[in-house]
């Protein structure tokens, strides 16, 4: 995860910005309270860190790539900052009363351990709430019409819904619920398919140049023109409306998964 995002982090974080419902999903699932003690885990550049953190309580944030963290830091002063591995949390063991990961499981080389080492650093009772999207979900994209290898890449790299329970069951943790979520047309994080209702957004280099997928080797250099082209043609004409209706379904787009560490 490191190398991806020390290579992305040059403009990332122009496109990428904290949505505030998103943040308002995460806090209160996490149950943050004014004098709680939090973790954010691949905080990347620390938008959403610091967004929390103006909701309230007292938060940490870790992430392996120090590009990110350069970014992060002038965001929150209140926010303490890591340069730290997910599988190797430097925390003592019940440290926290909430942790999250937003958009970032799907790099980690494997998830048992990181979950395992979230699950020591919690408190009895704290929650855990993850932000990520399924395969499943990500199958039912219609940006799979204009770059079918690179979400098929995109698809694989991701833990599947049974994974992520399986791993977080493994861990010590409890499921306390999972919540779909649908891309609205005024989301302000530029994240893949934040362009959902907004296709034309993708043919901005400014914009893909924020989203993984289309920076880390998934959609070849051949691929990413005959789409854009495709797509462009597309918007021009109208068939994007008859596209993007044939790919419409109520599984939700993104999921939240709360998982508890037991009393």
């Amino acid at each position: 995860m490191k190398a991806i995002y020390d290579s992305i982090g040059d403009g990332y974080d122009v496109t990428r910005r904290a949505d505030p419902e998103i943040t308002a999903i995460l806090a209160r699932l996490t149950r943050v309270e004014p004098d709680g003690d939090y973790l954010d885990i691949a905080c990347g550049t620390g938008n959403y860190t610091s967004a929390l953190a103006a909701l309230g309580g007292h938060w940490n944030a870790i992430d392996e790539s120090e590009i990110m963290l350069v970014d992060a830091r002038p965001k929150s002063k209140s926010v303490a900052w890591f340069v730290m591995d997910a599988a190797n949390i430097e925390f003592p063991s019940h440290s926290f009363d909430g942790a999250t990961c937003t958009l970032a499981i799907h790099h980690f080389p494997q998830i048992t351990q990181p979950f395992s080492e979230v699950f020591r650093v919690l408190k009895p009772g704290a929650r855990f709430v993850l932000f990520t999207a399924f395969p499943s979900q990500m199958k039912k994209y219609w940006l799979v019409e204009y770059f079918p290898k690179m979400m098929s890449k995109a698809c694989n790299q991701m833990p599947s819904e049974e994974q992520v329970i399986e791993g977080l069951v493994t861990a010590g943790l409890e499921i306390e619920e999972t919540c779909s979520f649908e891309i609205k047309p005024d989301l302000e994080d530029f994240f893949l398919y934040s362009g959902k209702q907004r296709p034309e957004m993708y043919l901005s280099e400014l914009v893909r140049s924020g989203i993984s997928s289309f920076r880390n080797g998934f959609c070849s250099a051949e691929e990413l023109d005959e789409g854009l082209i495709r797509l462009e043609q597309d918007i021009n004409s109208g068939a994007i409306s008859t596209i993007m209706s044939r790919y419409a379904h109520n599984e939700g787009d993104y999921v939240f998964v709360v998982a508890r560490k037991p009393e």
